[in-house]
């Protein structure tokens, strides 16, 4: 891949936490890194004029091409990174990076079950919370269960039997309160049972109890007056507010799993796929199909689905879905989630899809900028609810002070861009004073009365700045040309955000960053800079009359001549008769040096 094909992937990646992957020119991973921004983080290797150390200069002189995987936040991008690591090994992370294991949450499968940190997973039917990417979390979570849920720390055996047999003392843990000793029978094995149910739902990141139980905590710390320790409590508190447990990369799923999303528009589809093994996203990748015969999404999904198990040789026995599909596979079952883990991963997948598909469409436009017209057109038409493509659109708005020198413009776009030739001003004739909604109803009735005389091809859609009123305005004029019903007509609210149309009580509401609204909203731009341009000149026109003007006899051609020469009408005034004479003529020279004469 050329430097310019690095720099468009550069130029199109997200201000976003994700992991980013580097490629040589033989398609061999040569390097995985995590970003909390991924356009600054990659950008950083081709901005920099000298490395840290030479491995670094020489894995940037080899990359070809660069893929990346957007996650929610940098934690888990920590964490995928992680995982791609030890999977994949590249050349360059065996000295860059500490390929090490984050710790989790043990909670052991046993009588009055231990709770401890570990680097070590084992199948014994015990529960792993986490991992923990900071492991100073983790220990402030341990340290706020202890708090609100003392728990043994020994490794006794608690059976009943010897609980009976009074076979235990109680230890300094029982006597600091960190402990209930459950070994000398002092806390039942449902009081326990109890509280471990508490701390697996703060781990699992259902925090709302805890957080009430130590609000309670603070607030009695307070009515103590114990200060420094209801300091300590908001300290946990706050932390506790900003805890989250439950990460999309490292999840509960103790199978392996496929995911698979999709989203397409009537040329092409993408399909992000993730591999989920041991609980942990260990491959990502987003193709593209290109359709042949306006193939549905299942239909696409299904092929998608065969092709990339087959190419990765996954032996997953479950894959999870967006939406059904007709397709059976003996030992394999499909998932279509709506909540939980697998719901958050299927989430995940599909926030590839959508950037990745943003992506490439960008590229193909940037290619041929026809593919962008077709998409924005297409976008207008489905949002305004038109029948065919807005290809040619009209607006109108106008323009007066206090109902002098009205004024009205037209201007035209053609495939979603401004046609300035076939912009158009009219200056209003039959309305008198400040009357938006005559106004509108002469400009239209105008405007497309001589459209029929002159066999002008309509236009795809009409707008209107304004409300209701001037949108009824307009349609008045349209039935009165029979034109109501041949022609889409909408109107432009104060507020971008509202479109009005003919008949329908309640607006349009369409999304603030759709290039829809922003289309619209540079017409209606377009078309207040070229009616305000038009006023002021016709303003400045009527408003500038010099005192020239008032002399009879003395016609506009012979002030424009005197002016020219002289500058002002002050240096008219002072300029003697044969002055005046040699630039107006003898007669009309005569007429305005006896005016001003008069006057002094």
């Amino acid at each position: 891949m050329s430097l310019p094909n690095i720099k468009r992937i550069i130029d199109g990646l997200p201000d976003s936490p994700g992991v980013y992957k580097y490629f040589d020119a033989n398609q061999v991973l040569m390097y995985i890194g995590k970003a909390k921004n991924l356009k600054k983080r990659v950008s950083s290797y081709f901005t920099k004029g000298r490395f840290d150390n030479r491995k670094t200069a020489v894995m940037v002189g080899k990359i070809a091409d660069i893929q990346y995987t957007l996650v929610d936040t940098e934690i888990d991008a920590l964490l995928l990174e992680n995982a791609l690591i030890k999977k994949f090994q590249p050349r360059f992370n065996i000295n860059l990076k500490d390929d090490k294991t984050y710790p989790w949450i043990c909670i052991k499968n046993e009588r009055f079950p231990r709770i401890f940190p570990t680097r070590t997973r084992i199948k014994d039917g015990s529960e792993y919370f986490g991992p923990y990417a900071s492991v100073g979390m983790m220990h402030t979570i341990l340290d706020l269960i202890k708090q609100l849920y003392p728990t043994r720390n020994c490794n006794l055996n608690l059976s009943a039997e010897n609980i009976a047999a009074q076979k235990f003392k109680a230890c300094m843990e029982f006597q600091i309160g960190n402990c209930k000793a459950p070994c000398i029978g002092e806390q039942s094995e449902i009081d326990y049972d109890i509280a471990i149910k508490q701390i697996k739902s703060i781990l699992k990141g259902n925090v709302n109890e805890p957080v009430q139980q130590l609000r309670q905590l603070m607030h009695d710390a307070s009515e103590k007056l114990a200060f420094e320790q209801a300091a300590q409590l908001k300290k946990k508190l706050e932390l506790l507010e900003r805890y989250q447990s439950k990460s999309t990369i490292v999840n509960a799923i103790p199978h392996d799993v496929d995911v698979f999303s999709i989203t397409s528009n009537d040329k092409y589809a993408f399909v992000n796929y993730l591999k989920v093994s041991k609980g942990m996203i260990v491959q990502t990748q987003t193709f593209e199909l290109k359709k042949k015969l306006d193939e549905p999404d299942n239909e696409l999904l299904e092929f998608a689905i065969g092709q990339v198990r087959e190419e990765y040789n996954s032996t997953s026995t479950e894959v999870i879905l967006p939406f059904e599909i007709d397709l059976e596979a003996t030992g394999i079952l499909f998932t279509i989630p709506k909540a939980g883990d697998k719901k958050k991963l299927l989430d995940l997948s599909l926030k590839n899809a959508i950037y990745y598909k943003k992506e490439k469409l960008s590229q193909y436009e940037k290619l041929n900028p026809e593919l962008k017209v077709e998409r924005v057109l297409t976008q207008m038409k489905t949002d305004l609810r038109l029948t065919q493509l807005p290809r040619h659109i009209e607006c109108f708005d106008n323009s007066n002070i206090q109902g002098n020198y009205p004024v009205s413009a037209m201007v035209v776009f053609k495939d979603a861009k401004p046609s300035k030739k076939d912009y158009r001003h009219f200056n209003v004739q039959t309305v008198v004073g400040p009357n938006d909604f005559a106004t509108m109803q002469e400009v239209i009735t105008r405007r497309y009365k001589r459209v029929l005389e002159e066999q002008i091809p309509l236009p795809d859609l009409i707008i209107v700045d304004g409300g209701k009123g001037q949108l009824s305005s307009a349609v008045e004029s349209l039935k009165q040309l029979g034109l109501y019903g041949k022609v889409p007509i909408l109107g432009i609210a104060k507020r971008l955000e509202e479109l009005y149309y003919p008949e329908d009580e309640l607006p349009l509401y369409i999304d603030k960053k759709s290039e829809t609204l922003k289309i619209i909203q540079q017409l209606r731009d377009e078309a207040h800079r070229f009616g305000i341009t038009h006023h002021r000149n016709r303003r400045s026109k009527g408003t500038f009359v010099s005192e020239l003007d008032e002399i009879k006899g003395v016609g506009p051609e012979t002030v424009k001549l005197v002016l020219k020469e002289l500058k002002s009408v002050k240096k008219v005034k002072e300029a003697d008769l044969l002055v005046l004479e040699q630039i107006a003529g003898k007669s009309k020279g005569r007429l305005i040096w006896e005016y001003f004469k008069s006057q002094s």
